[in-house]
């Protein structure tokens, strides 16, 4: 495993179209941005884990999901 400090507004290339950046630093949270392709899953480890459910929301739902959680 690879383990990278970041400042808020810098961000980390994965590959070469993936761009994680740090939008956000408010204590002890970190608010990401994720640029990648549509093809790309982005989903949240506790949301990963859950079996049936989370296998059947695409990406515009994760999203959702994701904006909720902050």
């Amino acid at each position: 495993m690879l383990v990278l400090s970041r400042k808020d507004g810098q961000s980390i290339h994965i590959g070469s179209d993936i761009v994680v950046k740090v939008s956000q630093v408010n204590g002890s949270r970190v608010k990401l941005a994720i640029e990648a392709p549509r093809e790309v899953p982005i989903r949240r480890a506790e949301i990963a884990e859950k079996p049936a459910q989370s296998a059947t929301l695409d990406r515009s739902e994760m999203s959702v999901e994701l904006r909720r959680a902050s």
